[in-house]
């Protein structure tokens, strides 16, 4: 074998138009749901009232189910949800487009594990800010749930794996009830939106230097984060992964802590991790 046939490119290395094997739907999926948000807007830049809300219901539905549910929850085990309450958000949160749990944790654990080195699913630090935020979805192959999850090796979270396309197919189409408008809109117009939410998180949020540590805060991502909110502090949660509190201020805005708070306090949460000084500052 020649030396230039034994080299072994890094995945971001790879052109940016070729999926990991086992990643072609992703990238299919990606290429969709943006082609059909431009022809969306362009059609109806402006949606009525009543599909706007339903549109910022579900993405916000989805945001709460990604930042409580996959990971604060399955991903770090810092609160426990009631199994209905849980797997309702589970639902929300593929319905947006946000993958199944299993592969979801998965990813994430190992971005914790090797957190900034060349083995980080999405790091921009190595790939790029466009590795960061997009290319990684599709780029990387599938990653071990015996690995990294296997505390998720469950009926339940496999159920979700498998209803994941049937689910996303729905969602894509669900506004149709609405005509046109709502099937841009509430389907992919949503989707897109609530995709870029979350992998501003992967990208900018990790463009900064801190003791070798690339997460950074943004305040200002908040506001525009309705797909994961308080996901923004991400400095304060890579600094303390086992809390379920991720704005540590009274002024940085963390609804999902606020979401746990509320559950708590009604019974649907419990087993809430977070440090004393933490909850001495609430």
């Amino acid at each position: 074998m020649s030396e230039a046939a034994a080299v072994v490119l890094r995945p971001w290395e790879e052109p940016f138009w070729k999926p990991a094997k086992g990643r072609e739907l992703v990238l299919a999926y990606l290429v969709l749901i943006h082609v059909l948000g431009i022809v969306g807007l362009v059609l109806y830049p402006i949606p009525s009232l009543p599909v706007l809300t339903i549109t910022l219901v579900a993405a916000m539905l989805g945001g709460l189910g990604t930042t409580v549910c996959f990971h604060r929850m399955l991903a770090h085990r810092t609160v426990k949800l009631n199994p209905v309450l849980e797997n309702f958000l589970i639902f929300c949160t593929v319905f947006n487009g946000s993958g199944n749990p299993t592969s979801w944790v998965a990813f994430h654990r190992r971005h914790h594990a090797r957190s900034d080195t060349p083995d980080d699913i999405s790091s921009p630090k190595h790939g790029g800010f466009w590795w960061a935020h997009l290319r990684w979805l599709y780029q990387n192959p599938p990653e071990s749930l015996e690995k990294w999850a296997p505390d998720l090796n469950k009926p339940i979270y496999h159920f979700w794996t498998r209803m994941e396309t049937p689910i996303v197919v729905g969602s894509l189409l669900c506004g149709l009830f609405f005509g046109w408008e709502g099937f841009f809109w509430m389907g992919a117009l949503r989707m897109v939106y609530s995709l870029h939410g979350q992998c501003a998180v992967n990208s900018l949020t990790h463009l900064g230097e801190h003791k070798g540590d690339s997460s950074k805060n943004l305040w200002w991502l908040g506001p525009l984060q309705l797909a994961a909110w308080g996901e923004n502090w991400h400095r304060n949660h890579h600094s303390q992964t086992n809390s379920a509190r991720f704005g540590w201020k009274w002024w940085q805005v963390d609804i999902g802590w606020y979401f746990i708070r509320a559950m708590a306090a009604v019974g649907l949460a419990s087993d809430v991790k977070v440090p004393k000084k933490q909850l001495e500052s609430v």
